[in-house]
């Protein structure tokens, strides 16, 4: 006798709803729900053999219907099962079919775990092996079933054409099989409904599955015979064929012995339908509607199992869903528009004057295309939300793609579809997830693309963003046009020097320096402030935190050009708040828990609620509430003070001064240092500097050393002297020229011995002759000064018209010194002037 093969009594359950398993039989079942999502890449793939895991394949019962928990609705019994093949795609999302193998019966005792995918403990129902043969021979009743039950089945495949191969392994499968699995077989493959199928699986005894199974053999071969006698009466047309050709209707004809192949035709042909049904409707151009139908054509003529029909139709299935036609409607209200934007924004108004521009024209005619705006400043000053608030103020969908460290055009573009796995560009992925073609597409950090051995993403931009050639826009994907005129596109950038000169002229470049101190403290107790608390579940009755402690967070605490680290300060009181606010709150219920019953007892009833009311009230608002934030709160949450005004103690000996530079975080003080020492006239640049900077101070050295008479100085400065210039922050990079005359200054400062003045800071750039040219980044300089606490800035006189996009009280508050030659810097930079300056030769013979 052969021993008896027992299943594992944890089993992970596959549930199925529409159609029934059988030992013996074999079975496709599609996987969309969750549970078997999960339970398929959990159990299942990244296995080296399937048929190492035995899953129970488990129906819905027809007689409960639950749709809120299928697990409440599953049958009694379910099917042991083996998975043979794993069949699917990964996009544009998970859809996996199995093909399994039913073994035997079992009984769910119990659900063991329900989340993420079911697990039950299981009684074997059935035996694997042939020791039921020794029943057979003793039962009389069985035995005459059995041979019974194997000539009606053996009658079947008589009636069907030997010739298909299907047939001729399905008649000597059915020679082989023993008789015990004649039902399950028989009733899996012949045409019975879902309440039949399930009475044959809860047959258990053998005697009773004979008889579940043999009506529906016996209504299957009068269906058959009814059908050949329709062909001999003339009723059905039969199509001759050949010899040695393929019979055109027996493969329908054994069709009707498998509802799976039914069904399963069924669906592919409505499908099929509702995809042409949905092409038409999608209202696409004419090009894109033709290449639509012709790859559905392709589709229909295509078997479902070959790779290229998943490929197609999750293509066609992009086509239909993309807005080609879908749009909303603008909200045009200026009025509310200019309201909307200051409410959620403090200053830009050079920013809100062009979105303003923007919204009037487009109030004025509606086919104005969408303009490329690129908003250039630091991390910090709400470039990305100034775009969230332009969309909500047009009533349009908004979209961010983050274009940070993309390297590969296909990321634009998209990837042709001869290759596995292809997918749209980020632009097409966007317009399907907003499903409309008039959103506000973010292009955040465009100037951190990168290129790659894959192409360069920049260059891929330059369509998308020109708006002369975006309404054909081309996806490698898609291989049809696609109109981007009507999308708003915004980009961001910190550093305008490393976008692409090609891509920088397809956009319409607005400048945010970012904020004066005023500015961030009207931002701090608008914005930050309020949110904050909120997000830390804290109110006015817990922490108040005055507009004085504002500035002295911006003043000492802060020295950036956004306000991302004033949130962090805000952020981390509010935090500390917090610790004291849970630890009344902690105290009060402690209190409250050591009132015995006792006590309770002996306090009347009026007192004892009014006690329990201030309990209450107590708990809610525990004492010493609300904390006010000073400055000694600041200092004793944040520790001392961060920066200083130090400039005093930095410029009190020579060889100082103060220099202004612009960064992509924004203007930044910098100091430059020179000494000297006794040497053979050796010069030493330090602090990581780019070549345009050695060559400003070489430029500026050879500029004193041929006026150094003028100066009163000695006219050989180097003899017997070395001379080191150091830029401190050494692990900075730095360059650029407008810190030539800051250079300048310090040589005369070291050689002269005289002390810069401490509230100067300049910038400029210089010539052999002593001209000062002009510099860039103007504004970011300057607000840097002012953070800084410098009152006097010596900048060249050909930036005067820069002076205006400065605020008006940040310029009260300084003194801007206009210089056209290194004389005049000389002049301002020391106490009283530089009285040792002689007047140059062109100037004595003018006079």
């Amino acid at each position: 006798m052969a021993s008896s093969i027992a299943i594992p009594r944890r089993v992970p359950l596959l549930l199925v709803a529409e159609n029934v398993l059988l030992p013996g039989s074999s079975m496709r079942i599609p996987v969309r729900s969750i549970r078997n999502m999960t339970m398929v890449k959990s159990r299942l793939l990244g296995r080296n053999t399937l048929s190492s895991t035995v899953i129970g394949v488990i129906p819905k019962d027809p007689s409960k219907d639950d749709e809120d928990d299928e697990l409440t609705a599953l049958h009694s019994i379910g099917t042991a099962a083996v998975v043979v093949q794993i069949t699917g795609t990964n996009w544009p999302r998970p859809a996996y079919t199995l093909l399994v193998t039913g073994l035997c019966r079992f009984k769910v005792e119990s659900i063991l775990q329900e989340t993420p995918y079911p697990i039950a403990m299981v009684t074997q129902l059935d035996k694997l092996s042939d020791n039921d043969r020794d029943d057979m021979d003793e039962n009389q009743e069985l035995t005459a079933l059995a041979e019974n039950f194997r000539d009606q089945a053996a009658k079947l495949v008589e009636m069907l054409d030997i010739s298909i191969p299907v047939v001729a392994k399905l008649k000597k499968m059915l020679e082989n099989l023993p008789s015990q699995h004649l039902p399950d077989v028989c009733a899996a493959i012949v045409k019975a409904s879902y309440t039949e199928k399930i009475q044959v699986l809860d047959a258990v005894d053998l005697t009773d599955r004979f008889k579940k199974a043999l009506p529906l053999l016996m209504r299957q071969i009068e269906g058959l015979k009814l059908l050949q006698r329709a062909r001999k009466d003339g009723k059905v047309e039969i199509v001759t064929r050949k010899e040695g050709s393929r019979p055109t209707n027996m493969r329908n004809l054994f069709r009707k012995l498998s509802t799976d192949l039914e069904e399963e035709d069924g669906d592919n042909e409505s499908d099929d339908l509702d995809l042409e049904q949905k092409i038409k409707a999608a209202n696409m151009p004419e090009q894109a509607h033709k290449a639509s139908m012709k790859e559905l054509k392709r589709l229909k003529k295509m078997p479902q199992h070959m790779p290229e029909h998943a490929m197609i139709r999750n293509y066609l299935e992009l086509m239909v869903e993309l807005p080609w036609s879908r749009q909303s409607k603008d909200a045009l209200d200026i009025l509310q528009a200019r309201k909307d934007l200051d409410e959620d924004h403090y200053g830009l108004d050079k920013l809100k004057k062009r979105v303003l521009e923007y919204l009037a024209v487009r109030q004025l005619k509606n086919s104005l295309k969408g303009p490329i705006l690129c908003f250039v400043g630091p991390p910090g000053v709400g470039k990305t939300s100034v775009g969230r608030s332009i969309a909500s103020t047009l009533g349009r969908e908004f979209h961010r793609i983050a274009l940070g460290g993309v390297c590969d055009q296909s990321d634009i573009r998209g990837h042709r579809r001869t290759y596995i796995g292809s997918m749209p560009g980020r632009i097409i992925q966007g317009l399907k997830l907003v499903n409309t073609h008039n959103p506000v597409f973010l292009l955040d950090e465009i100037d951190k693309l990168s290129k790659s051995l894959h192409g360069d993403p920049a260059a891929a931009l330059l369509e998308v963003l020109d708006p002369e050639q975006n309404n054909n826009f081309v996806d490698h994907y898609l291989n049809v046009p696609f109109d981007l005129s009507q999308v708003l596109f915004i980009a961001t950038a910190n550093n305008m020097s490393t976008i692409p000169p090609a891509l920088l002229d397809r956009m319409e470049l607005i400048q945010i320096p970012g904020y004066t101190q005023e500015e961030k403290v009207n931002i701090g107790v608008r914005h930050l402030m309020p949110k904050q608390l909120k997000e830390h579940g804290l109110g006015a009755e817990q922490i108040q935190i005055p507009e004085d402690s504002i500035k002295v967070l911006v003043s000492k605490y802060t020295r950036e050009a956004g306000v991302r680290t004033l949130e962090r300060r805000i952020a981390a009181i509010c935090r500390a708040v917090a610790v004291r606010v849970a630890e009344g709150v902690s105290r009060a219920r402690r209190e409250k828990l050591e009132v015995t019953q006792g006590d309770k007892k002996n306090i009347p009833s009026e007192i004892l609620s009014e006690k329990d009311s201030h309990e209450a009230s107590t708990l809610a608002h525990p004492p010493e509430m609300p904390i006010v934030i000073d400055e000694a709160a600041i200092e004793d949450i944040l520790g001392p003070p961060m920066y200083e005004r130090e400039m005093s103690e930095r410029l009190g000996q020579p060889g100082v001064a103060v220099g202004l530079a612009w960064t992509a975080m924004g203007g930044e003080i910098m100091f430059v240092e020179a000494t000297r020492m006794e040497g053979e006239g050796k010069i030493t640049l330090t602090g990581q500097l780019g070549d345009v900077m050695k060559e400003s101070a070489n430029l500026a050295l050879n500029w004193v050393r041929a006026n150094a008479k003028r100066l009163n100085m000695k006219s050989d400065l180097l003899d017997n002297t070395d001379l080191h210039i150091h830029f401190p922050a050494g692990a900075v990079g730095k360059d650029g020229p407008s810190a030539g005359v800051t250079i300048a200054t310090v040589l005369v400062s070291l050689f002269s011995e005289r002390c810069v003045r401490s509230d100067t800071a300049m910038t400029g750039e210089i010539t052999l002759r002593g001209l000062v040219l002009p510099v860039g980044g103007i504004k970011e300089k300057v607000l840097s000064a002012h953070r800084a606490g410098i009152r006097r800035v010596i900048m060249p006189r050909r930036n005067e018209k820069d002076l205006q996009d400065i605020p008006s009280n940040i310029l009260k508050d300084l003194s801007i010194v206009l210089a056209s030659k290194l004389e005049d810097v000389l002049n301002a930079a020391f106490d009283s002037g530089f009285p040792s300056l002689l007047p140059s030769p062109q100037e004595v013979s003018k006079l």
